[in-house]
């Protein structure tokens, strides 16, 4: 016993330790607005991003998709570099380029040696300043996403997804997809790209960000000399205004009695990045977990959801989810399910989220508590999910949140409390696709949302 009590200090004074050794995050604003951020380590490599606070949310009805058309032709050649030129001197380097839309954000991102950062970061202000948005190019891209949108169609989860954010938002920014839909890709033209471009391609929602073995002094000199040109100022009547995103309780059902599963996302509004509550929920979605069939582990699983969908096959797999946004969110779940099981699958759900609200016991607290905490610290192992994690909390809260920060927020969270706050008798958003005859009425699954206990 003795042992065990000493092996269990010590891993977790080597944890304490890993919090208040990670190194510090730090931020300097240029004149523009512009903020450069980056965390120094010993790493051989780096990883330079471009964090742009832009995504489909800052788009209308007509151009739609125009920031993930951009993603595409970011890489494509620039003013200055053709797209071989730009090409040759990326594959010079042995560097890896990448980049991803989302509804409130656009990143680039380069990774390469330590020693090649300062050219990685001229690459990074030519792409986001001096991109060529050539007519051939845009066509060849146009055929490329019109594929994409296809294969995206062809991927029920995604769908799902997507028709959630359609229903939960509906008449909203958020209801839009990032991809855009096929009419605005047919029709996008160079003209509305510039125009995205020069509307939100500003200094003061940009975050340069970078994590390996750099030097920040060396990364903000570098961010001097090739993006103090980057615009701060807006014209009169093109000042960019986000209004808020409503969340309404109701359901889009696509039914398919030709697919062989059911796919049902269930969802209520959540809270936006900055709010406290999230830590919380995230734990709760700990508790609740995740199932897939392939997992293995029979009848032992660490989640009570899990080990009744093993139990009675209620599903082939299902997943919890926390998505935030800057004053919103949808807090759920997803499942795909045999036609028969997706009633007996939706009440069991519905069950633990009721659980959660009222009778959550203090060990599964505790020990999704410690999954997240394990969680937080493998989601950033390497310079990649750093760089990410650095650039997306600029955006998202105005400064980096420390591990150790974190970490006292959870052990402070009160889940009972807060699963109250945003599930118990509250209007949730539902999306079905496939065969889902058996899927309950609305009121039903609304009536779910409550016990009547005396």
């Amino acid at each position: 016993a003795a042992l065990l009590t000493l092996t269990r200090n010590r891993g977790a004074a080597t944890y304490a330790q890993t919090l208040h050794n990670i190194p510090e995050t730090q931020v300097t604003t240029l004149d523009n607005g512009l903020r450069v951020a980056s965390e120094e380590s010993n790493q051989p490599t780096c990883t330079v991003g471009v964090w742009i606070g832009a995504g489909s949310r800052h788009e209308d009805e007509k151009n739609n998709g125009a920031g993930y058309f951009l993603e595409h032709l970011a890489f494509k050649g620039t003013k200055k570099r053709p797209c071989a030129a730009f090409e040759k001197e990326v594959e010079s380097m042995g560097a890896h380029l990448n980049g991803y839309t989302s509804r409130e954000q656009t990143a680039y991102y380069i990774k390469a040696l330590s020693k090649d950062m300062p050219k990685v970061v001229e690459l990074l202000a030519d792409v986001v300043q001096n991109c060529a948005l050539e007519e051939s190019q845009i066509e060849k891209e146009r055929g490329v996403i019109l594929q994409e949108l296809k294969e995206i169609d062809s991927n029920l989860a995604d769908v799902t997804f997507d028709y959630l954010h359609a229903t939960a938002f509906q008449g909203t920014a958020l209801a839009r997809t990032v991809e855009g839909t096929t009419e605005n890709i047919k029709h996008l033209t160079r003209a509305d790209l510039a125009s995205y471009v020069d509307t939100h391609f500003k200094a003061p929602r940009m975050v340069l960000a970078a994590a390996g073995g750099i030097s920040h002094k060396e990364l903000v000199d570098a961010a001097r000399q090739h993006f103090s040109g980057v615009s701060f100022t807006y014209k009169e009547d093109a000042v960019p205004i986000l209004p808020r995103c409503r969340f309404t309780g109701s359901e889009i059902r696509a039914r398919d009695d030709g697919l062989p599963v059911a796919h049902v996302a269930l969802a209520v509004e959540g809270p936006g990045w900055a709010d406290p509550d999230n830590v919380v929920l995230n734990v709760a979605n700990a508790i609740m977990g995740r199932y897939d069939r392939t997992f293995g582990g029979g009848k032992n699983q660490s989640s009570r959801l899990a080990t009744l969908a093993v139990e009675h096959n209620l599903c082939h797999s299902f997943q919890t989810f926390n998505t935030s946004y800057s004053d919103t969110g949808l807090f759920g779940f997803h499942f795909v399910s045999d036609p028969l099981s997706v009633d007996d699958m939706l009440y069991c759900a519905q069950g633990e989220w009721m659980r959660l609200c009222t009778s959550t016991t203090e060990s599964e607290v505790k020990r999704a508590k410690n999954y997240l905490r394990n969680a937080m610290v493998a989601q950033l192992d390497g310079t990649t999910p750093v760089c990410e994690n650095i650039g997306s909390h600029l955006l998202n809260y105005g400064r980096r949140i420390p591990l150790e920060e974190w970490d006292a927020r959870i052990a402070v969270g009160m889940v009972r409390e807060v699963c109250s706050k945003y599930i118990y008798d509250k209007c949730p958003a539902v999306a079905a696709v496939g065969p889902i005859e058996q899927l309950l009425d609305y009121n039903r699954i609304r009536s779910a949302m409550y016990w009547i206990r005396f």
